[in-house]
Order: C-alpha cells, then sequence, then structure tokens
C-alpha cells in the first residue's frame, strides 16, 4: 500500500529521522513523528493514519498501551517496534492490537514486508468484522420479523404467509424496513393490534 500514511512514534531522534527518510524514499507519507506516547494518541486521533510505527518504551504511554487505544477506535493497525526480543512482550503483543512486531534495528528488507502485512491484515479484519455486524442486524431483524408474524398470526387468527404479507404492505405502506415495522407491532398491546392493523 505505497503512499499509506504513517505515524512514526519513538524516543530515539536519530531513529526516527531514519526511519522518515526510508519511508518517504519508499513513497510513503511520514504524517507525524512523536517522542512520547500521549502526544502519539493524540496524532493518531487527529491524523486517522493507515498504520501506527511505535516503540514498545515510549515514555507517557508504552507501545501496548496506546494499541490498546488504537483497538478500541479502530483506528489502524500497530507496528511495533522494540530493542529485545522478550517472549513476555511477544505474547503480550500477541493478546494486543498488533499486527506486526519488528527487533531494532529494522531495515528495508524487514520493515517494508511487516508494514505491507500488517495493513493488509488489518483491511481483511475490518471488514470480516462488517460482515459479522451485518450478519448479526440480519439475525436481529430476522427475528424481530418472527416475533411479530406471531403477534399478528394469534390475534388476527391468520396463518403465517398471510401475516408476511401483511407486514410486506405495512413496511410499502409505511415506507419504513420490515424490520422497523416489526418494531412498531411488537410495541402494540393486543387490543392496539386489533385497532390499527387490519388483513
Amino acid at each position: 500500500m505505497f503512499g499509506a500514511r504513517i505515524i512514526v512514534a519513538d524516543s530515539d531522534a536519530r531513529f526516527r529521522q531514519k526511519l522518515n527518510k526510508l519511508l518517504t524514499k519508499a513513497g510513503y507519507l511520514v504524517v507525524a513523528e512523536e517522542d512520547d506516547g500521549r502526544k502519539a494518541i493524540q496524532a493518531i486521533h487527529t491524523m486517522q493514519p493507515d498504520l501506527v510505527i511505535i516503540d514498545s518504551q515510549l515514555p507517557g504511554k508504552n507501545g501496548l498501551e496506546i494499541a490498546k487505544i488504537v483497538e478500541e477506535g479502530r483506528v489502524a493497525p500497530v507496528l511495533l517496534l522494540t530493542a529485545y526480543n522478550h517472549r513476555e512482550m511477544v505474547e503480550k503483543a500477541k493478546e494486543s492490537w498488533v499486527f506486526a512486531y519488528l527487533v531494532k534495528p529494522v531495515n528495508e528488507a524487514n520493515l517494508f514486508p511487516a508494514m505491507e502485512i500488517a495493513m493488509a491484515n488489518y483491511r481483511k479484519l475490518i471488514k470480516l468484522e462488517q460482515k459479522i455486524s451485518q450478519l448479526e442486524e440480519t439475525l436481529e431483524t430476522r427475528k424481530l420479523v418472527d416475533r411479530a408474524k406471531g403477534m399478528l398470526m394469534e390475534t388476527l387468527n391468520i396463518s403465517e404467509p398471510q401475516s408476511f404479507r401483511l407486514l410486506q404492505t405495512q413496511s410499502m405502506q409505511r415506507r419504513q424496513s420490515m424490520r422497523q415495522v416489526a418494531e412498531i407491532i411488537l410495541s402494540y398491546s393486543v387490543e392496539q393490534l386489533k385497532e390499527k392493523i387490519h388483513y
């Protein structure tokens, strides 16, 4: 994803400068450089980058704490940098919003593939979450429509196909979705339903 907008957060100014040069030369856009965890969080929320590259030991808030905040807002994937390959750090990174993990020093050979994989996996995850959300919405709508059909069948003494057609008719007449009509019907008492809905 060349041309991607990147935020770099590391307390080492020389390292940030080196990383900025590497990224810019490769066609990425560094939209912010921060040396402190709190500043990094502010920049992330302001700039809405495509990727966040952060050091695990930032002052103010460390890399894993920032990853958790970024996860809650679903802003961008996080690539975590560390000077030491501690097993404990790796385990914590696996449980957080870290999409790639690199031990310093970094170079083009390991940085760019890690960045691209992190951004690609992030996009896949967001799409998957959207699909799951849509499926949950569809399932909830189906449950509401089934409950509304059951209420219509019992109250108006009609069949299931008739109750479904009635819902469709109400949906078209009201210019509302089937879910909205089902919610309205379920909010009625039996007496209100008999009064307001006729088959």
